[in-house]
C-alpha cells in the first residue's frame, strides 16, 4: 500500500501528518458544557499519555463553555 503524501500541521506544540510520528489522541465523552468534567478527564488522558484531546461543540452553550476548558 502506498501512502499518501501530506502537509505537516500542529495542534498545540503536536506535529500531525508530514512525516510526524503518531500522536495519542482521544475524544472525551463527557458533555462540553460539563467543564469539571471535561477538564477531569483531560487530566486522566494526559496522564495516561495523551497527546491530542477531541471534543464536541455542537451548540452556542458548548462554545462558551469551551472558552473555560
Amino acid at each position: 500500500m502506498e501512502r499518501k503524501l501530506t502537509r505537516k500541521i500542529m495542534v498545540g506544540g503536536v506535529p500531525v501528518g508530514g512525516g510526524a510520528p503518531v500522536s495519542i489522541q482521544s475524544m472525551l465523552n463527557t458533555r462540553t458544557t460539563d467543564v469539571d468534567g471535561c477538564l477531569a478527564q483531560i487530566r486522566a488522558l494526559a496522564a495516561a499519555g495523551c497527546e491530542i484531546a477531541r471534543l464536541a461543540v455542537p451548540d452556542m452553550e458548548a462554545a462558551e463553555a469551551f472558552g473555560a476548558i
